[in-house]
């Protein structure tokens, strides 16, 4: 404890001993007492009420500093909460009349840190369930500068350094009109309010936004709370069902016509004809062949549509899967008696990604280019590391020297059911499904697909895939 200040100590002992002193001092003016004796009671008096001068301010020091160290000593006493001790007593006054004051300053001191040691584990308590909360949470300022996020918000958008400040494209979800919108409306009325938000990158998403006003402002100083809510599963899932109604209403309706009438064919007019029969039945197993193929495809998309907001998983090996894929497709390099050409970098690992639906693209794009390339030509498949825009991440090429696609079908070639020789494509056994699942299975990968093609010149598909920064 620093000495008391000897300014206060002697203003103090002026009001202790100054009626003595002046008593004393008129005594002596009067005559009433002998200087000596007057002189001696006099600094008797002065030392005394200096001595009492110092005692009382340094106990009342004292009591100010246990009440300051109570007031303000918060991170400390949430620390040491595990430990259990009480908060140290003021030091023991000298004066037994402030003896009282102190205990009340010690009770004082204890409340004051049970109570800030209970309001700290209450905090920590919403903290908590703030973070293990499965929807993304934000904690805005008045200003609308993000304050915290919970766990989910900070996987949805990308946590900076600080912990639970945000990176990522938080801000560009703060820009939305909508969520600003909402933002403004719920300051002015103070009242809860929601919005639907569309993030189109880096994959579309759709989120319901509820933004709460806090009255009064959070510890933090947090005016309002933003709770996510992603509905893109939900949605997806709505237009998945009336996209497969619609698209297999439309590509069964002809292979079903076929197969109908055939089949009243063969009941009627081919009933006694067993070359008729044997044919006709030939292609009934080709046009039911197709509609399955065409099912399958139209379930598969949907199920990737349905998860490509949400990242993979894993890691993926890309020159295994290609020697894999190309394996299995040797059948069909020799019905149209065209050479597979590999080069194939064993050290290409993308992560993360989903093995099986890598393994997906690579066929899709390997038929692709043998069914549409030149018959007794050949594919080039590559596989290899490479950068996009300065980001690390591997590569594979499948190439064909086929006639090539014209210049104003490639931007469409990725849409469903698009085809840029109808005819050509069936008789090739497609089902114009397979860019289409290529195109979703690279955006839930985060990665980027290119196509280059001249006519005459064959064509080529080039997918890049991220790899994590070393």
């Amino acid at each position: 404890m620093p000495e008391p200040s000897f300014w206060r100590v002697l203003r103090a002992a002026g009001l202790i001993g100054a009626m003595p002193v002046l008593a004393l001092l008129a005594l002596l003016w009067g005559g009433h007492v002998s200087p000596a004796p007057g002189l001696v009671a006099l600094s008797a008096c002065a030392l005394a009420a200096l001595l009492l001068a110092r005692l009382w301010i340094g106990d009342l020091e004292r009591l100010s500093e246990a009440l300051r160290r109570a007031a303000t000593s918060d991170g400390e006493e949430e620390e040491a909460e595990d430990s259990g001790g009480p908060p140290p007593p003021p030091e023991a006054p000298v004066l037994p009349a402030a003896r009282e004051v102190a205990d009340g300053v010690a009770r004082l001191a204890r409340d004051l840190a049970e109570r800030r040691r209970m309001v700290g584990r209450l905090r920590r308590a919403d903290d908590a369930i703030v973070e293990g909360l499965p929807d993304p949470l934000l904690v805005l300022s008045p200003g609308r500068a993000p304050l915290r996020a919970n766990a989910a918000a900070r996987a949805l958008f990308g946590a900076g350094d600080g912990g639970n400040r945000l990176g990522g494209d938080v801000a560009a979800l703060l820009r939305h009109p909508a969520l600003a919108d909402a933002v403004d409306r719920a300051l002015a009325q103070r009242k809860p309010q929601s919005a639907d938000l569309v993030l189109p990158v880096p994959v579309p998403r759709e989120l319901l936004a509820q933004v709460v006003p806090m009255e009064p402002a959070l510890a933090d100083g947090g005016r309002l709370v933003v709770l996510l809510s992603d509905r893109t599963r939900e949605r997806a899932v709505e237009r998945m069902r009336a996209d497969f109604v619609a698209n297999a209403s439309h590509e069964l309706r002809t292979p079903l016509a076929s197969l109908i009438g055939f089949i009243e064919t063969l009941r009627g007019p081919a009933e006694d004809d067993p070359a008729a029969r044997a044919r006709f039945l030939a292609i009934m197993a080709e046009q039911s062949e197709r509609m399955r193929r065409l099912i399958d495809d139209l379930l598969g998309l949907s199920r990737i549509e349905l998860a490509e907001h949400q990242p993979p998983v894993g890691r993926a090996r890309l020159a295994e899967i290609a020697r894999a894929e190309a394996a299995a497709l040797e059948p069909l390099l020799r019905g149209r008696r065209m050479t597979l050409a590999q080069e194939l970098d064993d050290a290409a690992v993308a992560a993360p990604a989903d093995a099986d639906q890598l393994a997906q693209v690579v066929r899709n794009l390997l038929e692709n280019a043998v069914r549409h390339g030149r018959e007794g030509g050949g594919v080039r498949l590559r596989v290899a590391r490479a950068e996009a825009g300065g980001r690390p991440g591997v590569s594979f090429t499948v190439a064909d020297d086929g006639p090539g696609i014209p210049r104003e079908h490639i931007p469409r070639l990725t849409e469903r059911f698009y085809r840029v020789d109808r005819g050509r494509s069936r008789a090739a056994g497609g089902t114009g499904l397979g860019l289409a699942i290529v195109k979703h299975i690279v955006n839930r990968h985060r990665g980027q697909l290119s196509i280059e093609s001249e006519e005459g010149a064959g064509a080529s598909f080039r997918v890049w895939l991220p790899t994590p920064q070393p």
